[in-house]
């Protein structure tokens, strides 16, 4: 079932259903018509932060899946440790759970960018782009604890963190003040209210921490599924830069670059954004969705090659 709702109409449809996947109740929104798109945030964000995205791609004639991961937004406690492939059958489930079989435009942010990239190489049927947004990067994780220790200790934080009241108290401050420093364009603004159901609940704080602790895991398990091969479908490795010539930033540019060497993707660059870049430069991100699921497969077309730094550490080096 696939809703029909204008891009005006997402305004008033700020939230959306409840739907069952792997006994897991997912808060999901579903906004237009035509290809569909799902669209996965990062760690401890939220369905919301994709507004002004879903906006631009409805109005493209697409339809947008937006869904809160366990513990996140409005979607219902995790009751395990998240996992690449684990969160690849997710996204599989949902689209099997809304009617949507595919194939779909997969975008996912920071560590979601983990989950969407298994969610192609595991279904390439099921997926026509790949779209990786600021995407997290570890090209030789390592733990120095084990995983059931560290989930353990999340868990202890998280059930200590909410017996405390500190998410009643201070989680809507945190969250904004979270994302004021995660981007170039100003302040969170993001609905008050949605900000204070979702993130004065001890659920959401136990949830980012539970997947946190498994991320060099997840990380690796990226990286075995690889396996030295590019994705069998387009991919596209769009990356925040703030304008300025710290080592740090360029530095991080030059890592996605690399990324996209590695899967044979489209290397692009969104200036001025920071982490955020959904919220600092929704239209780049919306286009670049738009573009990688009209190219066709196999074919890398980076016109961004020529944004990338040639010496990160070159002072006043900026990037188109």
């Amino acid at each position: 079932m696939t809703p029909h709702t204008t891009a005006q109409g997402i305004g008033t449809a700020r939230t959306g259903r409840f739907v069952r996947v792997d006994g897991v109740p997912l808060h999901v929104l579903v906004v237009g018509s035509g290809p569909p798109v799902v669209l996965s945030a990062g760690l401890a964000m939220a369905w919301f932060d994709w507004d002004r995205v879903a906006a631009l791609l409805v109005a493209q004639g697409r339809t947008v899946v937006r869904f809160d991961r366990p513990g996140h937004g409005l979607s219902a406690p995790a009751t395990a440790p998240a996992t690449a492939a684990g969160e690849a059958r997710r996204i599989a489930g949902l689209l099997d759970a809304l009617g949507l079989p595919g194939p779909v435009t997969v975008a996912g942010h920071s560590i979601a960018g983990f989950h969407a990239e298994a969610f192609a190489r595991l279904y390439p049927e099921r997926t026509a782009a790949l779209v990786l947004v600021d995407t997290s990067i570890e090209e030789d994780p390592r733990t120095v604890w084990p995983a059931g220790l560290r989930t353990a200790a999340a868990r202890l934080l998280g059930r200590a963190l909410t017996a405390a009241g500190l998410p009643a108290a201070l989680g809507p401050l945190a969250r904004r003040a979270a994302v004021r420093a995660s981007r170039t364009g100003g302040c969170d603004q993001a609905p008050r209210d949605l900000v204070r159901r979702c993130y004065r609940t001890g659920r959401v704080w136990r949830g980012a921490l539970l997947e946190n602790s498994r991320y060099p895991d997840t990380a690796a398990e990226v990286l075995a599924l690889r396996t030295g091969r590019p994705p069998a479908v387009p991919v596209t490795v769009l990356t925040g830069y703030d304008g300025s010539a710290g080592r740090g930033a360029l530095r991080w540019c030059e890592r996605q670059a690399k990324l996209a060497d590695r899967l044979g993707a489209r290397f692009e660059v969104s200036e001025p954004a920071g982490h955020l870049v959904m919220l600092d430069r929704p239209g780049r991100v919306a286009r670049a969705i738009l573009d990688a699921a009209e190219r066709e497969p196999g074919r890398a077309d980076q016109p961004g090659r020529a944004d990338r730094p040639a010496r990160p550490d070159r002072p006043g080096q900026r990037l188109a």
